[in-house]
């Protein structure tokens, strides 16, 4: 396999720490402040020295090439558009306005960036300052064309590159790939333990916080008088999930020590914030129904009641008791071995395109996250879950880097996909799931809001003909691939006033819970133009009658006569409190017979992937050849596979995370011998 040279513009591309410092409630305090996002600025213009019209540039922003189009007078920008459909919709689409307001209020470059979109910013600044130089005949003018994609999907995984000149060493004894809710648990522990240790993420600041996870037969479990979970029907539950895929070994060391977990992080939060509060879902609220068979044995743990969340007190561990400082802006380019053993890796230093070698003396931990950001990888390795999304929820930096280092050097990966779907990707009538291709040739999913909580809910779900489809009661993953058959890979979800009363009937768990918490707030958003997407879209509707509501929905002609013919039989299936047709439990049916009525389309929300580097229940990453262990080379979380397999079982809300966090101290224990 020929080998190649890393341009610094290839390793960057799709890379983005954008999503780093300050996203709204979502970060922890990254201790570091951002490098001024400002390039170096174009003079304000003295009158008269533009030569009008309208130019176009563009740049890499946080995960998509962003375009700037500004219209000059001759003393003067008259209009600027920015095309940032590529960035993440919470984060960089969030920030357009604010730039362009920016941007034609100082009539140059010079803005500031917008908190929480540091990258974007930069590629906007950049973007604008190019145009500016055109209109002043300083550079040529840039001809844009529609671009594509690079590589096509087979050309995912890449040759490992060749780095030539390396510029400078750092030695440690364990190094943490990564600072998202992996990385920042292993980087306290480790500082806890008197480990010499390093971290480096190549994010401006860490990654979004989870706070809750699944442990099992926890302190405070058993205190609220939980009995203890029956392991042989978890261990089961799992395999069967999974069709008997997963790695169970793996599976018993969450099981066995998810509990040392949480109580390290409750000793945690008793010394540096002490107000925090657990709240553990047990008893009545976790009950899954049994008429589905489904076995609902987790204890998820959720912490409130402080400002300080789990990654900035993770940080001040880290800083305080570690002495350690996080390296943000510093990327994973690949790891080095001698023999079967990894010795470190060379990074990146995004801001100067610097190379670093990382001498680890006592093993590399990858806790960089799965590939959702990466559409090469998606599109070769899921093409099923590809198909059914039609929004991206993941958080940005997940592109997949630590997976692909790892099979460069000889580690075994999942060969099935197992991403994590919710049944909450809203998009506006007519759009499709899949992807799409911006004007600059970066392909995005078209949905541009977060989860839509109440997408959950097992209404009666049509298709674009009107048609019922599926039982919708059944767990997230299962309503969004039912989707995959259906024309655009979408549905429609309808309900009518009733929806308080059915959802506190309906009793779905997890986190689809919070509609039956506040079913009032959910239906405000159906008022007219209270709920519009980024291009200014209605995606939920309200209607006097069902006829009404399948005009707003867009079903015309023979598909809106099925439409209604599909709402009058669903009506007779409620009053025979019997679903002849599809067989879901009576109690999750529900009328459709009081004004108003709601509706709105659906596709899944991408929230990650589980399909990684193959680990054994020490969290040591295992070879291709023999499933052998690598020396020096850990995993943990979404980096890793042979935990989930086919998909994420949503009947266990919390166990991701309490997995991730789980291997994660695991990893530090193995490889600092710091296990009894």
């Amino acid at each position: 396999m020929s080998k190649k040279e890393l341009s610094r513009r290839d390793f960057l591309k799709g890379a983005a720490g954008a999503a780093g410092v300050a996203a709204i409630g979502m970060l922890a305090g990254c201790g570091s402040k951002d490098p001024d996002p400002t390039p170096t600025p174009t003079p304000d213009a003295p009158k008269g020295i533009y030569t009008p019209g309208t130019y176009t540039s563009k740049a890499q922003g946080a995960v998509s090439t962003v375009l700037v189009t500004m219209t000059f007078s001759a003393d003067a920008i008259t209009d600027v558009v920015l095309d940032v459909s590529g960035e993440t919709a919470s984060i960089g689409q969030a920030a357009a306005e604010e730039l362009k307001n920016a941007l034609m209020e100082k009539q140059s470059a010079e803005i500031d960036a917008v908190g929480g979109a540091t990258l974007t910013s930069k590629a906007v600044m950049e973007a604008a300052n190019k145009c500016i130089q055109q209109a002043k005949g300083e550079i040529p003018v840039e001809v844009i064309t529609s671009g594509s994609a690079e590589n096509g999907p087979a050309d995912w995984l890449g040759t490992e590159p060749e780095v030539a000149n390396v510029d400078e060493t750092w030695d440690t004894d364990f190094l943490i790939v990564g600072a998202g809710n992996g990385g920042m648990c292993a980087g306290a522990y480790a500082a806890k333990h008197g480990v010499k240790f390093r971290i480096i993420e190549k994010g401006t600041g860490s990654a979004r916080v989870r706070s809750w996870y699944g442990a099992i037969d926890s302190e405070d479990a058993l205190a609220l008088g939980e009995k203890p979970v029956d392991r042989a029907a978890l261990r089961n539950e799992l395999k069967r999930y999974s069709s008997g895929k997963c790695n169970l070994r793996t599976f018993e060391t969450w099981i066995t020590e998810s509990a040392d977990m949480h109580k390290f992080i409750k000793d945690c939060y008793a010394q540096y914030a002490p107000d925090a509060e657990v709240a553990v879902t047990v008893g009545d609220e976790a009950v899954w129904p049994d008429t589905q068979g489904f076995f609902f044995p987790i204890q998820e743990h959720n912490w409130g009641g402080t400002k300080m969340n789990r990654h900035a007190m993770f940080q001040q561990i880290i800083e305080e008791e570690g002495g350690v400082s996080i390296d943000f802006n510093t990327s994973l380019v690949k790891l080095e071995k001698t023999g079967n053993k990894v010795t470190g890796v060379i990074a990146q230093n995004t801001e100067t395109g610097k190379y670093i070698r990382i001498n680890a003396a006592k093993g590399v931990l990858i806790a960089t996250g799965g590939y959702p950001f990466n559409p090469q990888m998606m599109e070769a390795l899921d093409p099923v879950g590809t198909a059914v999304v039609t929004s991206n929820v993941a958080w940005p930096t997940d592109t997949g880097d630590g997976i692909k280092a790892g099979v460069w050097a000889g580690a075994a990966m999942q060969k099935e996909a197992a991403p994590m779907l919710f049944d909450r990707g809203i998009v506006a009538p007519g759009i499709n799931a899949g992807y799409m291709t911006t004007s600059t040739g970066d392909k995005v999913f078209p949905g541009t809001e977060g989860q839509f909580n109440l997408g959950t809910q097992p209404f009666l779900k049509v298709n674009r003909r009107g048609e019922r489809f599926t039982n919708e009661s059944g767990t997230y993953d299962q309503m969004s691939y039912s989707a995959f058959n259906q024309p655009g890979g979408v549905y429609a979800s309808i309900f009518d006033s009733s929806m308080p009363e059915d959802v506190k009937r309906f009793h779905t768990i997890g986190c689809s819970a919070q509609t039956r918490k506040g079913p009032e707030r959910q239906l405000q958003k159906f008022e007219e133009g209270k709920n519009l997407d980024q291009n200014g879209r209605q995606i939920a509707f309200v209607a006097d009658t069902l006829e009404e509501l399948a005009d707003k929905l867009g079903f015309t002609g023979k598909d809106k006569e099925t439409f209604l013919a599909t709402c009058a039989r669903y009506n007779e299936l409620y009053d025979k409190q019997n679903d002849e047709d599809f067989g879901k439990p009576a109690y999750r049916l529900s009328p459709l017979k009081t004004a108003p009525f709601y509706g709105f389309w659906l596709g899944a929300a991408l929230l990650t992937t589980e399909q990684g580097l193959l680990i054994d229940e020490k969290a040591r990453v295992v070879d291709e050849t023999d499933r052998a262990p690598i020396e020096g080379l850990f995993a943990t979380g979404d980096a890793t596979g042979g935990f989930f397999v086919n998909n994420y079982p949503c009947v266990l809300p919390g166990i991701a995370m309490g997995r991730t966090m789980t291997f994660a101290i695991k990893a530090v224990k193995v490889a600092n011998g710091l296990e009894g």
